[in-house]
């Protein structure tokens, strides 16, 4: 069974050309609850570069699945054994003004648009620059 990753490597997501946040945002909660771009905000920003980008899409899968310890391992290759949405898609970078550094090792940090070390990351040789997707085409 093939194995897919969302992983990068020395790479910056930036916030999408359509993006209206000229900050780094919060998102809101719906219906009293976390949303996807919440839960991977939180999951990172208070872990930076802790974490790959698979680790944090997983965690959070299995978070809202409820799975036990035991349903961990089966459920992870079941998860990548299909293409799954980079963080190119996150409501992050598409609509709240987050940017994603992918560091050597795949660990991942988050940088408001509007930092210096955000705009450091645009302009810095080493790191492949990619634009998270337009939220309209």
């Amino acid at each position: 069974m093939k194995i897919h990753s969302t992983n990068y490597y020395n790479a910056f997501i930036a916030v999408a050309d359509d993006c209206p946040a000229s900050k780094g945002e919060i998102p809101v909660e719906k219906g009293g609850q976390k949303t996807a771009a919440g839960q991977q905000l939180e999951m990172i920003g208070k872990n930076p570069y802790q974490y790959t980008s698979d680790e944090v899409l997983f965690t959070l899968f299995a978070q809202r699945n409820d799975l036990t310890d035991d349903e961990l391992e089966e459920a992870r290759k079941k998860f990548f054994s299909k293409g799954q949405a980079c963080l190119r898609a996150s409501a992050l970078g598409k609509r709240y003004g987050w940017g994603i550094h992918h560091n050597a090792e795949g660990k991942i940090a988050v940088y408001g648009c509007n930092t210096p070390e955000y705009r450091d990351y645009l302009n810095q040789q080493e790191v492949k620059v990619v634009k998270a997707m337009r939220s309209k085409k």
